[in-house]
């Protein structure tokens, strides 16, 4: 059978290498989309994608005209798992749409704009991706960003709840803290919530966790496992480095991993600042997002043991809303896991997390009561 894997990567390679005549921005957002879609692919092949059949399964992505949504779009026509992909945005996604549909894969890919056509991109759909929103900016406070993504937000799940009760939501519109609790709420007034199908996506969190931790460590970045619980913003975010595999090559001290986890808490500033306001990290969050869709997928087609951190309705803490591991199925979330084992540092992070998260829950709770 031909290697489209191999193929993809091939030409991926050629396009990095062109990108470096074009100036350091472009050379290092190609050099992102094409490590990316390297992983992605690999991770394809073996699963063995090119000889397997599977279910016929709907993504669609609301927001896909934006600097997540397109690179995210890209990375779900190469899914094999996808056979129809629903590209959403209030304009620019018919030609995205366009674009996408010329790759040589088999999800077939429309484009939808415009409220008018929102519920015709929803229906049917098996998961949904929602990346829409304004990105953070320098300067920003986080009562900027929740005035404008509360609202988008509450409206996109409110056309979800109408058109594709049944489907499994991916939040990663910022803040998913509030966004996620935002989300529930819009679908318990309309009847049809379902705590296993609601997931904020924590997993550039973990995307980073290992990233730095294998810098660190001496260790191969494609062995680690890092659990990351809490929420998805600032100190919220807890990286159980205690609980890492495999162990270091080298020495890891206090203070490396108190520099480890403050660099995974402040990742989405470290890209803010490094792309001088001009944007932020839309092509890890593209990447991420993606291994959580497929990650979705692979569970309702039934693999066994599809587990993943995200943020869910959740007793593993007094708090209604916390992200750990999760076990993906047919249902959605089918089970949550506890911490483990946490050593003190990490039992002083959870503490200290604990207030930040409840208010910003209490926020998105608040603001669906004031609607």
């Amino acid at each position: 059978q031909f290697d489209f894997a191999g193929y993809f990567e091939r030409a991926l390679t050629v396009l990095a290498g062109r990108a470096s005549t074009a100036g350091s921005v472009l050379t290092c957002s190609m050099n992102s989309l094409f490590r990316a879609s390297r992983d992605l692919l690999r991770a394809s092949a073996t699963r063995g994608y090119a000889s397997a059949s599977f279910p016929d399964r709907k993504v669609a992505v609301l927001g896909a005209a934006g600097g997540i949504g397109q690179p995210l779009s890209l990375l779900l026509k190469l899914n094999p798992y996808v056979t129809e992909l629903a590209l959403y945005d209030i304009a620019g996604t018919p030609g995205v749409a366009a674009d996408i549909s010329h790759i040589n894969s088999k999800g077939r890919v429309k484009g939808y704009a415009g409220e008018d056509q929102l519920g015709e991109a929803l229906k049917g759909a098996d998961v949904i991706v929602i990346p829409a929103g304004v990105p953070r900016k320098p300067g920003m406070t986080r009562d900027d960003l929740f005035k404008i993504n509360a609202g988008i937000v509450r409206a996109l799940v409110e056309a979800a709840a109408r058109h594709a009760p049944g489907a499994i939501l991916n939040i990663i519109s910022n803040p998913v803290n509030s966004t996620v609790p935002i989300a529930a709420e819009v679908l318990k007034a309309a009847g049809v919530y379902d705590k296993r199908k609601v997931l904020g996506v924590t997993t550039l969190d973990v995307v980073r966790a290992k990233t730095f931790y294998a810098e660190k460590a001496g260790v191969d970045v494609g062995k680690v496992d890092v659990p990351v619980v809490g929420g998805h913003a600032g100190i919220t975010i807890l990286p159980l480095f205690s609980q890492t595999v495999p162990t270091p090559n080298v020495d890891l001290s206090p203070a490396d991993i108190d520099a480890l986890t403050k660099r995974t808490q402040e990742g989405g500033t470290e890209v803010v600042q490094a792309k001088a306001g001009k944007g932020s990290a839309t092509l890890s969050m593209a990447y991420a997002g993606a291994l959580m869709a497929d990650a979705c997928l692979r569970g309702l087609n039934g693999d066994s043991d599809v587990v993943e951190c995200a943020y869910v309705e959740s007793t593993v803490t007094d708090l209604p809303f916390f992200a750990s591991k999760v076990r993906l199925g047919r249902a959605g979330v089918e089970e949550v896991y506890g911490l483990g084992e946490l050593n003190d540092y990490e039992r002083a992070g959870l503490k200290s997390l604990v207030p930040e998260l409840q208010a910003s829950i209490d926020k998105g709770v608040k603001f669906m009561q004031e609607a």
